[in-house]
């Protein structure tokens, strides 16, 4: 079972590597302003953070392994981005003032980008925390 900590360290570098990455990316395919989506992806990463926190708590309850089937870590990502999809839609039609459905598909392209990224972040972090482990317990 994973402690707090390491679902703190988990979230914090999840957020800030998926930020670099998303924030010019979403900038130059929407056409919004750099401020601008990096404003909304502060805040959609801080919602994100706590959401992760609970979701990943949850899925460590129901799959209390670090080795997980591919299947498995589609299903951790794919929770973490609907519940985070319900959460943030309505906040991305208000910030950029645009439609509901406009925002619609700027959710599903921030969804997919970080379904492909949660699932390799999450296969490396564990790997790293793996090797981690086996090295403090052989000490």
């Amino acid at each position: 079972m994973r402690t707090w900590k390491e679902r703190v360290v988990h979230m914090s570098l999840f957020e800030l590597g998926g930020l670099l990455i998303v924030t010019p990316l979403a900038s130059w395919l929407s056409g919004h302003g750099l401020l601008e989506i990096g404003g909304l992806a502060a805040v959609i990463a801080t919602m994100a953070m706590l959401w992760n926190l609970v979701w990943n708590r949850i899925f460590d309850l129901w799959v209390p392994s670090r080795r997980r089937t591919l299947r498995q870590r589609f299903a951790q990502a794919m929770g973490f981005e609907l519940g985070l999809l319900v959460t943030t839609l309505p906040l991305i039609a208000w910030w950029l003032e645009i439609g509901l459905l406009d925002a619609f598909v700027m959710d599903i392209g921030f969804m997919i980008f970080f379904l492909l990224y949660a699932m390799g972040f999450n296969t490396l972090f564990d790997h790293l925390m793996l090797r981690l482990l086996a090295a403090r317990s052989s000490v």
